[in-house]
């Protein structure tokens, strides 16, 4: 599986809302929760935020393998959240856990001009 980053505004196929906001069922699994969001923007630690969303994550694959599985069987997924390009953000933290599971980050999408919505 190929997969990209990109900011929430994305417009593209592949997309997968991992925002703790966000609908998508499969996206939800890979959202932080209120609290993390609320605590980081209060305190600005990082080091706390990697450990809590480390913790997430590896119960997630536990308790949701199949979830990880499908999305990990995908030709391509644009994982998108509100954080800012260059800023910490945890679509950044999933990344590196599924590129650690196989899968090809191709980076971080900054120009939407070449994507389309189909």
């Amino acid at each position: 599986m190929k997969f990209w980053t990109a900011q929430y505004r994305y417009p593209g196929p592949y997309r997968l809302d991992i925002t703790v906001k966000g609908k998508d069922t499969v996206g939800k699994i890979f959202a932080p929760t209120w609290h993390m969001v609320k605590q980081y923007k209060d305190t600005g630690n990082e080091e706390s935020y990697i450990g809590v969303y480390h913790d997430m994550m590896t119960n997630s694959y536990q308790f949701n393998r199949r979830a990880w599985e499908n999305v990990l069987a995908r030709d391509s997924v644009v994982l998108v959240c509100f954080c800012a390009y260059g800023n910490f953000c945890h679509r950044h933290l999933l990344a590196q856990y599924l590129t650690q599971l196989g899968a090809e980050n191709m980076g971080e999408i900054v120009d939407f001009s070449q994507w389309s919505k189909k």
